[in-house]
């Protein structure tokens, strides 16, 4: 996990391609009825708006409160796992909504139904595959990239070491 600003950076640009790639490809898929390769070229466009977007919206505005969250939920005593299954979880329940807002300004023809019918039905669809991609494969294929830029070799040098001292972030900072 990020220890430094500079690490939350680049974990978060990290994040937020992996999330917003998977899900412009959902979102094009149920615009056009499915699945094809053609969807991943045409994911590209709309990537080039919208992960600047979750980078900013994630780093300025969500983290925050995501940390605030997170705070109030976990205990010192809960298993890592947990504890990442909340902030994961808790980032998809604010992050989710105000992409969807956001797609539903710059792509949706929101004209019929309204702004706010179009948003929620979005956010609605985005929710489910979000959580689960991001739980599933995006989070862990995310933190997979992170380790391999940060901490490669870390594991050999701190391998003969005491349990203790490879979880302390002071000893590693």
């Amino acid at each position: 996990m990020p220890r430094t600003k500079f690490e939350n950076f680049v974990f978060t640009v990290i994040m937020a391609f992996i999330m917003v790639y998977a899900m412009i490809c959902y979102n094009i898929s149920l615009n056009i009825g499915g699945m094809t390769d053609q969807v991943f070229l045409m994911a590209l466009g709309e990537l080039r708006i919208m992960w600047p977007v979750a980078i900013v919206l994630e780093m300025f505005v969500m983290e925050r409160p995501v940390v605030h969250l997170t705070n109030r939920v976990v205990t010192k005593d809960m298993p890592f796992i947990w504890m990442l299954l909340i902030r994961c979880s808790l980032t998809v329940c604010l992050m989710c909504p105000a992409m969807s807002l956001v797609a539903t300004f710059l792509f949706k023809d929101y004209s019929a139904a309204g702004v706010v019918g179009t948003w929620l039905q979005t956010a609605a669809l985005n929710f489910p595959m979000a959580l689960a991609w991001q739980i599933f494969f995006g989070g862990p294929l995310g933190r997979l990239v992170f380790r391999l830029i940060f901490r490669r070799g870390e594991d050999a040098q701190t391998a003969p070491a005491a349990e203790p001292a490879s979880g302390s972030v002071a000893e590693e900072a």
